[in-house]
């Protein structure tokens, strides 16, 4: 298989990996697991070059997958994909995440980890 089954049914897993996306988005840093971040990696990387190209079918594929949440009121996480990241991003041919260990977790001692945007404010 292309993926890790973390532990979840593929409905749980989709439903994780879309809450984990939009935080991604939203607050441009999250605290995940090591395994989790690195399939969040390469989801968040295929919608960000997907809001470059800034289209009609792009914004609703993009729609399909993340979630419309936002953080007091402001923009939500599609709107500040297409406007903000994607501009940001314009320039750059891929590579729009890095994965910075922090430790183990205390209790289960699972490596955790920062999954961040690059070129964050």
């Amino acid at each position: 298989m292309a993926y890790q089954k973390l532990g979840r049914d593929s409905s749980a897993r989709k439903a994780l990996f879309r809450d984990l996306v939009t935080d991604l988005f939203l607050y441009e840093r999250i605290q995940t697991t090591e395994a989790k971040a690195k399939e969040v990696r390469s989801i968040a990387e295929k919608l960000i070059t997907l809001s470059k190209r800034g289209d009609l079918h792009a914004r609703r594929q993009v729609a399909a997958f993340v979630r419309r949440e936002s953080i007091n009121g402001e923009q939500d996480a599609i709107q500040k994909l297409f406007s903000e990241l994607a501009t940001r991003y314009s320039e750059r041919a891929g590579g729009y995440t890095r994965i910075l260990k922090l430790g183990p977790r205390r209790g289960d001692a699972a490596p955790m980890v920062y999954l961040e945007l690059v070129d964050r404010a």
